[in-house]
């Protein structure tokens, strides 16, 4: 079996030398276990990266048989560019991992066994968050089981770290959306599939590429792209309102009827305005985001352009 390590890489200068090393001693072990085959390879995505991530990919590629890579013409985010290893990639079955080494490569080798198996798609799933601060686990835990009640097919504590075969990802390939949410669509694909337990480490060196902003706009991607229960529960929060204003309603009535501290007039103008004003620009918000999903699916942009390659003779995409 070739197998394909695809490496998304967005300003990984300071990392990159180690997680090249660890990934080509990976591949010639089992190479010469005889578990995968001679021509496979770790093949790097530069996601338009602005250090010398790209240098140091051309001169892994020439040092190194089991390393290739491809440069992107821009900065495309990180869906996208595993998406373009993933498509670009030649191996029999492709596995997707950080270069950021927090993923345990080892875990690999037991990827490639269940897939050696019947598996077309391995989940490499993290065992435990010890490493994580409390508040990131509790958020990725509750987004988890967030996504989970909103009806989206996910596998719990999983990331990107995982191997599809050939079948899985030219099944991929069908998907035509603009707004890409791998986690909620690799479930969906319903081949075969089975799950590796790892321990993840801290980050080998570098700066994390996902800051709290990053974090939180992919979180309501994942829930946008894949659930409408956002625009049901507007439903339900406007009997809500609903009840509420008749609530506040009977209050102020009461206060005019039966106390001398009602304001003339506060009661059935300012509590209304602001309560019902809150609830609309809301519920417009809500509405809006799924609106602007659908102007950018209706563009069928194309999600990556690939400028350069390294380690492979250029070929159209």
């Amino acid at each position: 079996m070739r197998l394909s390590i695809v490496v998304p890489c967005y300003n990984e200068e300071a990392v990159l030398p180690e997680t090249v090393k660890r990934l080509a001693e990976l591949l010639e072990r089992l190479s010469s276990q005889g578990r995968i085959d001679a021509d496979s390879h770790a093949l790097l995505v530069d996601d338009g990266s602005k250090d010398r991530t790209w240098t140091l990919i051309e001169e892994c590629s020439a040092q190194s048989k089991w390393i290739r890579g491809i440069k992107l013409s821009r900065n495309r985010g990180h869906q996208n560019a595993l998406l373009a290893g993933l498509f670009h990639a030649d191996g029999d079955a492709m596995v997707s991992v950080d270069a950021d080494l927090q993923d345990d490569l080892e875990a690999i080798a037991q990827m490639v066994d269940a897939h050696l198996a019947g598996m077309d798609v391995v989940y490499g799933v993290r065992r435990r968050r010890e490493t994580d601060t409390f508040f990131k686990r509790a958020s990725a835990e509750g987004y988890y089981k967030l996504l989970a009640r909103m009806g989206v097919e996910i596998v719990f504590n999983h990331a990107d770290y995982r191997l599809l075969s050939r079948r899985a990802v030219s099944a991929l390939r069908e998907y035509g959306e603009s707004n890409f949410f791998l986690r909620g669509i690799i479930p969906q694909l319903g081949f075969p599939s089975a799950t590796v337990y790892y321990d993840r480490a801290e980050r080998f060196a570098g700066e994390s590429k996902y800051p709290l902003s990053k974090m939180l706009a992919f979180a309501w991607q994942g829930i946008t792209s894949f659930s409408a229960a956002p625009l049901r529960m507007i439903t339900g929060l406007g009997l809500l309102i609903s009840l509420g204003s008749f609530a506040i309603s009977a209050w102020a009535l009461w206060v005019k009827l039966f106390s001398d501290h009602a304001v003339p007039g506060w009661a059935s103008t300012v509590v209304p305005i602001y309560l019902l004003g809150g609830v609309q620009l809301l519920c417009v918000g809500i509405i809006g985001e799924y609106l602007a999903k659908i102007y950018l699916e209706t563009k069928q942009r194309p999600r990556y352009f690939i400028e350069k390659t390294a380690g492979e003779p250029q070929r159209p995409q």
